[in-house]
């Protein structure tokens, strides 16, 4: 995979669950994780990420596929979704089941929160990783989970178009979470297929912790919330969640 250090972002390494992945890393204050979608670490979500970096957060960038700095394109698109399909870190269409690179992921959170300290970490999955932010909630840290259309399991079926990426054991323990008062941000397009039936799923899990946004789709290819598709109240709407949880 090509690297790219991306301007103004400290580019390292972190290791945990097996797993050896680059972090890009900006910024000062409490901890905000942001996991790219699909195709990887563009423009647009490093323009995202800038933004919540400007707002006074520390913001670390895992890169899980794709190439730092690249833009989006067609096949650029293609070619990373089938290294998503073909990774055994992903969870593509099994159901019931935890991405195991949630475990690398919270163990970043912890290592973030040690060193930085604070409330606790927020975290922010788009597409693909919509859903990561859920799996992070088993550690208590994670205060402030993001989920911007959540596509993981892909929705081929019914019961993948619900389905949430979660263990039946991870599962109790996000809904004691959330029963505990930890809400639970989710952002979408109404018209977004890739999300299936999530949001429903999600109402289930969580109740009145699971704080929808549906926006109305202008566009049949309106996915991409925060990013490609940005809409500016949403992101400004994550950036006061963020606040209102961590600072």
């Amino acid at each position: 995979m090509t690297q790219i250090d991306l301007e103004g972002w400290q580019r390292s390494s972190f290791t945990a669950a097996s797993l050896t992945r680059d972090v890009y890393r900006r910024g000062t204050g409490p901890v905000v994780i942001v996991v790219h979608e699909i195709p990887g670490i563009t423009p647009a979500v490093k323009k995202f990420a800038t933004d919540v970096v400007d707002a006074g957060f520390t913001v670390v960038m895992p890169n899980l596929v794709g190439t730092p700095g690249k833009k989006a394109s067609s096949s650029y698109m293609t070619s990373s979704m089938l290294k998503v399909c073909v990774s055994r870190e992903f969870t593509n269409m099994a159901l019931n089941k935890t991405s195991p690179i949630i475990a690398w992921l919270r163990a970043l959170a912890r290592s973030l929160h040690m060193e930085i300290g604070g409330k606790g970490v927020g975290a922010i999955g788009m597409c693909f990783s919509g859903g990561f932010a859920l799996g992070m909630m088993v550690d208590d840290i994670m205060i402030a989970p993001v989920l911007s259309q959540p596509s993981l399991p892909f929705s081929v079926g019914k019961a993948r178009a619900g389905d949430l990426n979660l263990s039946p054991a991870d599962a109790i323990v996000v809904r004691q979470r959330a029963q505990a008062g930890c809400q639970v941000l989710g952002l979408r397009y109404d018209k977004d297929k890739l999300v299936g039936d999530r949001f429903a799923a999600l109402h289930n899990l969580l109740g009145d912790a699971f704080i929808a946004i549906e926006l109305p789709s202008q566009n049949p290819k309106d996915h991409s919330v925060l990013t490609e598709q940005r809409d500016e109240p949403s992101v400004a709407r994550v950036i006061e969640f963020l606040r209102s949880k961590l600072q």
